[in-house]
């Protein structure tokens, strides 16, 4: 059995990946977006896709600094994140207004979002075309950290508690979970 989808809904048989908090700084301001769209793209050197729209705050940061950060919140954050998925840096601090905390980065100037499961900083790596056309920006990964309790020796970890899980975004305002691990021999 099968039906139909629309075609402008279509990109959502694919999981992308979790939900993440794409963060931004440069010349003393500071964001933070929700993005549905990201991804890893290689391994060596390490880099990450994220679609970043034009006319978003994160955007013209990332554009000046050449850099963000990638952040993987947990269910516990789920509210937080749809908060600043749906708003715009350009009518406040989303960090203040969604009570988000941050933290200084190693390598970069974007802060990273207290509370998530892993944070990836990243250099962008220069497409014009790509960016322009298709919102889409390559980052290097130049630092890597993870909360032991969610990710250890290269592995996400069996995670009991629901709210420790990562999120990924369906549309609405609905999201589902990282579910139930389990192994194949």
């Amino acid at each position: 059995m099968r039906t139909p989808v629309e075609l402008a809904k279509s990109y959502r048989l694919l999981n992308h990946g979790p939900t993440v908090l794409v963060t931004s700084a440069h010349n003393g301001q500071h964001n933070v977006m929700a993005a549905a769209w990201a991804m890893p793209l290689d391994f060596d050197p390490p880099k990450m896709l994220v679609i970043i729209d034009k006319a978003t705050l994160t955007r013209e940061l990332v554009d000046a600094s050449g850099e963000f950060a990638l952040n993987i919140p947990s269910r516990a954050l789920a509210a937080q994140t749809l908060a600043v998925g749906s708003s715009s840096g350009r009518d406040g601090d989303k960090f203040a207004n969604s009570g988000l905390q941050y933290f200084a980065a190693s390598k970069i100037g974007a802060p990273l979002v207290e509370g998530c499961l892993g944070w990836l900083e990243c250099k962008v790596i220069q497409e014009p075309h790509n960016q322009q056309t298709y919102d889409m920006f390559i980052g290097e990964v130049v630092a890597a950290h993870a909360d032991p309790r969610a990710f250890e020796n290269g592995h996400w970890q069996a995670e009991e508690d629901p709210l420790r899980r990562s999120i990924h975004y369906i549309a609405g305002g609905q999201f589902f979970a990282t579910g139930e691990a389990f192994e194949v021999k």
